[in-house]
């Protein structure tokens, strides 16, 4: 009785939108959009539907958190894989009178959670205790850190902005071909990991065309559209996780998740080359590192090298290198660890880090540490500004594609597999291949280290550049990457995001490159100088915004993905 009187008011409360939402529902093939240039406002996202909701929002007169809410929360309906409202995130906030912010709401460890839960009575790691099933999921942050942002800045009702999600969910949509096969691919792991057969699984696979409807997980949205942050939090979806708890062995409390609360931080901001850069603090890595591979290839004529020259391409390995390598070491949640962040960025530091740079041989890993401090792959990523300037950067994970692979019972999400992003032991890679070390070990309440990087660029104090990706490690390289691209090498926006990359992280010792990455040459003259260049498949999926020089904003969608951009 409960259920059908809220799905009633809610009814009636939003019935406007959803006659709307409904009737914006787009068969498939969608319509993919990977540049636009529009006057007021632009949504990129990393699917085509979630791009169409944040744009609806914005013409509604939702500003850019509205439309942020309501894109995180359609994304968690369309891109299962890394959308979500079982992970968490984070996010930079400019509103236009310049003002930043930075919400964290990243996933935490459960109370009960220990230094050594990984381990066997040996001291072994166990790694796919923290890579699948209940015991790998952190306590979610994804609906406390939409309705913070919406209660602090939010303009438009919370409930409008979660009904196009409802709507998603359950009257379904039709997935593509790239979205069958990686639901395929995933089919047993599922299998093995819930305790019943979830929506992601279906008998004979699934093919491009075919309708995915999320009965369960619109219920929970219902919940979350008509109480906010208590229709996660609390309640049925508590009893639900609860029990799903129960069943797999995850260590998930009813107070874990009442105690849960996204936190708003300091940004970490800094000038380069003109630009005042606006990026993720602690325990985001990816606002260091972005400070620390730019500040470490100032003094270099990286412009006069050119574009992906062997020149270049080495000093931005070894700054690479000597960042991740810090990386190791000094970065973690700075609620539980003092993270040196004026030491690291240090002008002096980074110039001392620099001083073993040979412009002839590469740096060998297993010879370098990180510096000395005296001081007291899979997420999703969406940009949006709208028409008074207000620009939100905002990534979300569920760590590894769709994250511990294990649907709440009932409730209809997948869990995270956060507690991977935790060193398991000091000096044993994650699933991402980083190294961490005590800084970074798993403690109750504590949150993990991330590469996140949602970053916002200002250019003569107006929002320039609005940027991020999902990549695991490596996000912080290729916005990075993206900035110099534009900064240095004067590319265009679809230039700079859609060009080849490139990633190095300290260990393993290797350059990896994207498939035709760089020309035989300078492949050549890398090796030559000591480095091991090795193939992969794509790296990130950019969402970009920029301001034109005549005041227009352009969007641009990665092509590595069946993102897309939309604008008014």
């Amino acid at each position: 009785m409960k259920k059908i009187l809220r799905n009633l008011i809610l009814t009636v409360l939003f019935s406007p939108f959803l006659a709307f939402s409904q009737s914006q529902i787009v068969p498939f093939p969608y319509e993919i959009q990977k540049e636009i240039t529009a006057d007021s406002a632009v949504v990129v996202s990393a699917h085509p539907l979630a791009t169409k909701v944040g744009i609806e929002i914005l013409k509604q007169g939702g500003n850019a958190i509205d439309a942020a809410v309501a894109v995180q929360f359609a994304l968690a309906v369309v891109y299962p894989r890394a959308g979500n409202i079982g992970g968490g995130g984070f996010m930079i906030y400019r509103d236009y009178l310049g003002n930043s912010y930075a919400l964290d709401f990243r996933e935490k460890a459960p109370a009960a959670a220990t230094e050594k839960m990984y381990q066997d009575s040996l001291g072994k790691v166990l790694p796919k205790l923290s890579k699948y099933g209940a015991l790998a999921a952190g306590v979610p942050g994804s609906v406390d850190g939409m309705w913070e942002a919406h209660k602090k800045y939010g303009k438009l009702r919370w409930g409008a902005l979660v009904m196009p999600a409802v709507e998603l969910a359950d009257k379904g949509y039709q997935i593509t071909e790239s979205e069958a096969e990686t639901l395929n691919q995933e089919r047993l792991i599922f299998a093995q990991n819930c305790s019943f057969t979830p929506a992601f699984v279906k008998m004979g696979g699934w093919k491009a065309g075919d309708w995915l409807i999320q009965k369960d997980l619109a219920e929970t949205l219902r919940r979350i559209a008509g109480d906010g942050r208590d229709g996660f939090y609390a309640g049925a979806t508590v009893k639900l996780i609860q029990r799903e708890m129960e069943k797999k062995g995850g260590l998930i409390t009813a107070e874990d998740l009442e105690n849960y609360h996204s936190v708003w931080r300091k940004p970490h901001e800094f000038d380069w080359n003109g630009l005042h850069i606006v990026s993720m603090p602690s325990p985001s890595s990816g606002g260091l590192l972005l400070h620390q591979m730019l500040g470490m290839v100032s003094d270099y004529p990286l412009k006069k090298y050119g574009f992906h020259s062997a020149e270049a391409v080495h000093l931005m390995a070894e700054a690479e290198r000597r960042a991740y390598a810090d990386r190791s070491v000094h970065m973690a949640d700075p609620d539980f660890y003092k993270v040196p962040e004026n030491g690291l960025t240090d002008p002096e530091y980074l110039r001392k880090r620099m001083s073993t740079f040979n412009p002839d041989t590469a740096t060998v890993s297993m010879d370098m540490t990180a510096g000395y401090i005296k001081e007291s792959e899979e997420t999703t990523h969406f940009s949006i500004v709208d028409k008074d300037g207000n620009a939100v950067s905002i990534t979300t994970t569920l760590n590894d594609s769709y994250g511990s692979r294990t649907v709440v019972g009932g409730a209809g999400f997948i869990l995270n597999n956060e507690m991977d992003d935790f060193s398991a032991k000091p000096g044993t890679p994650n699933l991402y291949g980083a190294i961490g070390g005590k800084a970074n070990a798993v403690a109750g309440n504590k949150r993990p280290l991330s590469s996140m990087t949602p970053t916002i660029v200002a250019k003569d104090k107006k929002t320039w550049l609005i940027v991020g990706t999902p990549g695991g490690t490596t996000i912080p390289t290729s916005v990075y990457q993206v900035i110099i691209n534009l900064s240095l090498f004067d590319m265009s926006l679809s230039e700079a995001v859609q060009a080849k990359r490139f990633h190095h992280q300290w260990k393993p010792d290797q350059i990896s490159i994207e498939e035709g990455c760089f020309a035989p040459d300078v492949i050549t003259k890398l090796e030559a100088k000591g480095h091991t260049v090795t193939e992969r498949s794509a790296i990130g999926r950019v969402e970009a915004i920029i301001r034109l020089s005549d005041g227009k904003w352009q969007g641009v969608a990665d092509e590595r993905g069946e993102d897309s951009a939309k604008g008014y």
